[in-house]
């Protein structure tokens, strides 16, 4: 998934990273589209698709949520990351350093390396499935989270291994590889839809002979809508509109491609990723849920997500090449990516130990169907955990001069942690996470608001630092009394439920409130003083 933006990065990008990158390096249009092009169409693609039917969507709210939902992502990309990226020509973790400080990137890479981790080991897991084709031993089931064969961790520890030697040692080699075989996976993905339609025509005995037989068969056979199977969300309109628009909001809203984005001439080359999305996030998605439907329609109780048996059905062993090279391309660059986040946090160690490292938790990782099979789930949470400071860099780089406060505070005033920017990230999560926690909101859905209140944050918090007015007597007195009668509720609610007037449930939601409300109040005071 990330194979070519990886190689521009360390082709050119190297040069740049703590410089803005001058006019003779910047790219031209067509760079971006073949390089967004093969990055969305992956081993990603082969678990996300089929999981759209697992969670019961219909035909309308799949396909038209994919139309929308790609088309808010090129948007972010084209409106929101790519204007600041061809005018500050910065990579993201330099911007951060500049507006947040280094202990506060130092985390904000801890966090990206660990999910990059997670990621790879999701990929390592799509690619073992094509190993089970072969060697016969059991798989993971749909809802299964942990290892349930012998032979599935031996064959997950072996590719893993192979990905994570090879990340280590030979990366450009397998950059250079993807490149090749970016064209002929993108149509074999499309061979995935066309021999999955005609099964379908053949099994139903359908006649198709206008676009309205064949939107009648897709709406009653492949996309039936209905419940979702056993432990997967039910998929509205909405809920593919928002995944579609937010998988990849680390990238777009959460300013990870600024990076890319540095490199291009005009901003509206953001544009070039529809190349990606409507590739990859359309086509394949759809081509991928084709085949997962018609092995249920054969047998409603085979819910298991296999993209291994899955693409062989299709297309025999070329079918599974493409899960294993969709898994490799995708997993080998993620693996050094998040090597290279780990570096930064322990720069004495070479590369390639920690590569190793990195790849050795992928492995574990990859071990365990639960990263794969709640891919929905992981990607979702992936975008909500980055997008906090997306906003930060948004709202730094746009209004911050207009709300007459500094930007780059963090370069400015020589600071290594801006706790601005540090409270904006960990109150907005906290607020999501308790908000998803308590089932108030669903995943899918929290990142929008979520990304105001960051931003919110962030001028609010930037003009308390700026103006000094944490230091003001009236404001330090309003944060202890915020900060002390958090922990009396905190008690009074476990109190309450020891007397029976209220629910676990309840004391669960007061001491999840009360403990963002302690820690934010407390930073107001404390921080300093400490």
């Amino acid at each position: 998934m990330q194979t070519e933006k990886e190689q521009q990065k360390h082709s050119v990008g190297d040069e740049f990273e703590r410089e803005p990158v001058p006019q003779s390096a910047l790219l031209g249009f067509k760079s971006f589209v073949g390089m967004y092009a093969g990055e969305h169409c992956a081993g990603t693609e082969l678990m996300l698709g089929p999981l759209f039917v697992a969670a019961g969507v219909s035909a309308f709210d799949l396909l038209a949520g994919l139309i929308v939902g790609n088309a808010l992502a090129v948007l972010s990309w084209m409106l929101m990351c790519a204007p600041i990226a061809t005018r500050a020509r910065l990579t993201l973790y330099y911007q951060l350093e500049k507006i947040c400080g280094r202990q506060l990137v130092t985390l904000y890479n801890l966090a990206n390396g660990v999910m990059f981790c997670f990621l790879a080991g999701a990929m390592i897991t799509v690619s073992a499935t094509a190993a089970g084709v072969w060697f016969k031993f059991p798989m993971p089931a749909l809802n299964d989270l942990y290892p349930n064969s012998v032979g599935w961790v031996v064959a997950s520890a072996v590719v893993g291994g192979l990905i994570t030697i090879v990340a280590a040692y030979g990366y450009q080699t397998v950059a250079k590889f993807a490149n090749l075989a970016v064209p002929w996976m993108v149509l074999v993905f499309l061979v995935f839809g066309i021999v999955g339609l005609k099964q379908f025509i053949d099994v139903t005995g359908v006649t198709i002979r206008s676009a309205g037989d064949l939107w009648d068969l897709a709406k009653t056979h492949i996309w039936k809508g209905g419940d979702p199977l056993p432990g997967q969300v039910k998929f509205t309109f909405w809920h593919v509109m928002f995944f579609a628009w937010f998988c990849n909001m680390a990238m777009h809203i959460g300013m990870s491609d600024l990076s890319v984005f540095r490199f291009a001439r005009k901003s509206w080359y953001g544009v070039a990723s529809a190349a990606g999305m409507y590739v990859g996030h359309f086509m394949a998605w759809i081509c991928a849920s084709i085949l997962y439907a018609y092995q249920l329609h054969l047998n409603p109780n085979d819910t298991a997500v296999l993209p291994g048996p899955l693409s062989y059905r299709a297309a025999g062993v070329a079918g599974l090449l493409c899960v294993i090279i969709a898994g490799w391309t995708t997993a080998n660059p993620t693996i050094y990516r998040a090597g290279l986040a780990f570096q930064a946090i322990m720069p004495k160690r070479s590369r390639f130990t920690v590569t190793l490292f990195t790849g050795a938790v992928a492995t574990i990782a990859g071990m365990f169907p639960a990263f794969a099979m709640k891919l929905l789930d992981f990607v979702a949470f992936y975008g909500l955990l980055l997008m906090p400071m997306g906003a930060v860099i948004f709202v730094d780089f746009w209004l911050m001069k207009k709300f007459g406060l500094e930007d780059n505070y963090a370069e400015k005033r020589r600071i290594a942690f801006n706790w601005a920017a540090g409270l904006a990230w960990f109150v907005t999560l906290a607020i999501c996470g308790w908000l998803v926690l308590t089932g108030r909101v669903q995943i899918y859905f929290v990142s929008l608001p979520g990304w105001f209140m960051a931003a919110v944050l962030y001028v609010i918090l930037s003009a308390m630092l700026q103006k000094q007015m944490t230091e003001k007597p009236e404001v330090k007195f309003l944060a202890r009394l915020f900060g002390y009668g958090s922990l009396i509720l905190l008690v009074l609610a476990s109190v309450l439920f020891l007397a029976g007037s209220k629910d676990l449930d309840w004391v669960k939601q007061v001491v999840g409130l009360m403990t963002i409300v302690w820690f934010a109040a407390a930073a107001l005071w404390m921080w300093k003083e400490q």
